[in-house]
């Protein structure tokens, strides 16, 4: 089975094409942060226009990669949800059409489930069952993976996600958009230990997760203090070492709690150097093992897209001519 994967849920417009028999045979990316910056964050209505701009000559750009044509895609797989609901009936739009137009099947893809999937796009990909970290700009979960379709939330953010979090206090230091990334880049020339953060809700049971305290005591930290390059660093540091225990910690719990030897990180934070250090010293000490999908498809990517639409297409899920999308979308509410 082919199928051609659309991901539109924000400020990436992606395109892949995956085989269930020959892996990924091509995938496109246009990201919009060039066109965000000077807003300082996403700008929903000019993030739709593009999507619009791009989506065609990516599909074609894609299937000449794949070598691949109408005809011998077997089906579309789009993201339904979550995210902007302008950027989402663009591409759930737009496949519909082509779904017409080819006579093909198209099929609504969680946002998440996207993720959780792409690590199955490695040359080792884990098997089922698994604890999956799903670590990104708008969700922090802990989720039982038994299944495809099968998802437990174990534990989750009861504010602000971590990558929201690495996002604003970015902002707070003076960093550009995206924050996330320009924040672990400072705090590679930052020296642990020179401001220590609270690590949020490691003194309580449980496996959910707060980082709007972090982030006030990054704010704090920051007040009326001089901001040379060398303190900035230092901060950046010291927040990046709070965010990454604090999920290495829930991690170890979690792995305890369920019994798994197989850990999954999924989403844009999964691709930050020293959480993927933490985490592989954490699955040394208990004896399993962590899946981390490349980082180019940590982030918001076709691929994962095209990847859980085959596999659904491959169960038997078809699509409908009920073009689907939603802003809000609960992982554990989707099936198989």
């Amino acid at each position: 089975m082919r199928v051609l994967g659309i991901e539109s849920s924000c400020d990436e417009t992606a395109v892949a094409v995956y085989d269930d028999i020959g892996g990924l045979l091509s995938h496109r990316l246009y990201s919009q942060v060039a066109m965000h910056q000077p807003y300082g964050g996403v700008v929903p209505e000019l993030a739709s226009r593009d999507h619009v701009r791009r989506l065609l000559p990516l599909v074609r750009e894609a299937l000449a990669d794949a070598q691949s044509t109408p005809e011998s895609i077997d089906g579309l797989a789009y993201t339904a949800g979550p995210g902007l609901i302008g950027a989402l009936l663009v591409g759930a739009g737009f496949a519909t059409a082509l779904s017409v137009a080819w006579d093909k099947p198209a099929l609504g893809i969680h946002h998440l489930e996207g993720h959780l999937l792409a690590p199955l796009l490695e040359p080792n990909p884990p098997a089922f069952p698994f604890l999956a970290l799903l670590v990104s700009g708008g969700h922090t979960q802990l989720v039982d993976v038994a299944a495809l379709g099968e998802y437990r939330i174990l534990g989750e953010t009861l504010d602000d996600a971590a990558g929201e979090a690495f996002d604003k206090t970015a902002k707070l230091l003076g960093l550009p958009y995206p924050g996330g990334a320009a924040l672990a880049a400072l705090a590679e020339n930052g020296r642990s230990g020179q401001f220590v953060f609270p690590r949020p809700m490691l003194d309580r049971p449980g496996l959910d997760f707060s980082f709007s305290g972090l982030k006030t005591a990054a704010l704090v930290a920051l007040r009326g203090r001089d901001l040379p390059p060398s303190v900035r660093a230092d901060v950046a540091r010291g927040f990046e070492d709070a965010v990454v225990e604090t999920l290495a910690e829930k991690c170890r719990r979690a792995l305890g709690v369920t019994g798994h030897r197989r850990l999954v990180i999924a989403g844009g934070v999964g691709a930050n150097r020293r959480l993927r250090a933490r985490l592989t010293t954490v699955v040394c000490d208990l004896n399993a093992e962590v899946f981390f999908p490349r980082p180019e498809f940590c982030t918001d990517n076709g691929a994962m897209i095209a990847l859980a639409g085959c596999m659904r297409l491959g169960k038997g899920m078809c699509g409908s001519l009920n073009m689907g999308a939603r802003a809000n979308w609960e992982l554990g509410a989707i099936g198989v």
